[in-house]
């Protein structure tokens, strides 16, 4: 496979999941008895055998759905190798059903956040223009696995989908969290949220096509999107921002016992979402705007021809403004706190 601008000297683990290349983990992972299968380009499948018997939890883990958003590709690298490795000696170092997505594989070989459009936009029938684009064609692929995935699955389903954030944020980490996931499933959801430090949660109530609510939505996991920290380049990324959210995530692979929450996540509901109606949009205030900024009741936050948003509530917080995506596209997230 071609590697385009991946810088030349990475870790071998990191270049070959950068790669889309399971060959070695999928080889130490088959050699221990479990059900491997590759379904498309980028994604992995590892089961646990048959004879363990009992329903055990199946877990979905995508990154590089935005193609320059390196650190969790890195995370997720040395995860996977490691774990790869222990079940030679101990199959039951992993104690899930694994799927793996390497989402917008072309994107991360060019070095860019997409090739057409936003893949995390295209989890959606209605596409409109952008149906022809290589992320749909992508998403397809995608939406196919994870149905195959959890087909037969137990009750317990995560989907934990991967990024890291354009632009600085009050809370460095933070996730989206679909509020149609299952009361018991969502609270045991954001209790491991919390043990990975992420410090905000934002209850998200409508879909705008992204790959975590299509797995909340349409097969029932408690699915959401986390950003883990600031974008970084590929092989330089300071991990240690990602510590916590790595050892949860590798505690929940081999079925080990949570440590303690430092702090329960700040939980926010969504406002409402500013949507881009025309090229006129202008946002009140520059994109390079952090997120959670407050704005006060009354304050504008955009205005597109004769449309005007506004501060509804005495105050909300801006997630995301992004006056540059196409028209019909969010272009900001209003939220309040509820804790």
């Amino acid at each position: 496979m071609r590697s385009g601008a991946l810088p030349p000297a990475l870790p071998d683990a990191v270049r070959a999941l950068a790669e889309a290349d399971f060959s070695a983990v999928a080889a130490r992972f088959t050699a221990a008895g479990f059900a491997v299968t590759q379904p498309a380009d980028g994604i992995l499948t590892v089961k646990r055998p048959a004879a363990a018997g009992g329903a055990v939890p199946a877990v979905l883990v995508s990154v590089g759905v935005h193609g320059d958003e390196t650190g969790p590709i890195e995370v997720v690298a040395y995860l996977l190798d490691a774990l790869s490795r222990d079940v030679a000696a101990n199959a039951s170092a992993l104690a899930v059903d694994l799927m793996l997505c390497v989402g917008n594989i072309g994107a991360i070989r060019a070095g860019k956040r997409f090739i057409d459009a936003d893949l995390n936009r295209m989890f959606r029938a209605e596409r409109g223009a952008l149906a022809g684009t290589a992320e749909a064609a992508r998403a397809d692929e995608m939406v196919a696995a994870t149905s195959a995935f959890f087909q037969d699955a137990g009750p317990v389903r995560w989907h934990l989908d991967l990024h890291t954030a354009i632009r600085p944020s009050v809370y460095p980490t933070f996730a989206i969290v679909p509020e149609i996931i299952e009361d018991g499933a969502r609270k045991k959801l954001i209790d491991w949220l919390g043990q990975a430090a992420i410090g905000a949660v934002i209850m998200n109530p409508a879909s705008v096509g992204t790959y975590s609510y299509y797995s909340a939505e349409h097969h029932a996991a408690a699915g959401t999107t986390i950003e883990l920290g600031r974008i970084g380049t590929l092989g330089q990324n300071n991990l240690e921002q990602f510590a916590e959210a790595s050892q949860a995530l590798d505690n929940l692979l081999r079925g080990a016992q949570p440590r303690q929450a430092k702090a329960a996540p700040h939980v926010y509901a969504t406002a409402r979402q500013i949507i881009k109606l025309s090229d006129q949009f202008k946002m009140a205030f520059g994109k390079d705007t952090w997120n959670f900024t407050p704005l006060k009741q009354g304050e504008e936050i955009a205005r597109d021809g004769d449309t005007v948003y506004t501060v509804q509530h005495p105050e909300e917080m801006v997630v995301f403004p992004n006056p540059d995506v196409r028209v019909g596209l969010r272009a900001g997230l209003m939220v309040v706190r509820l804790s």
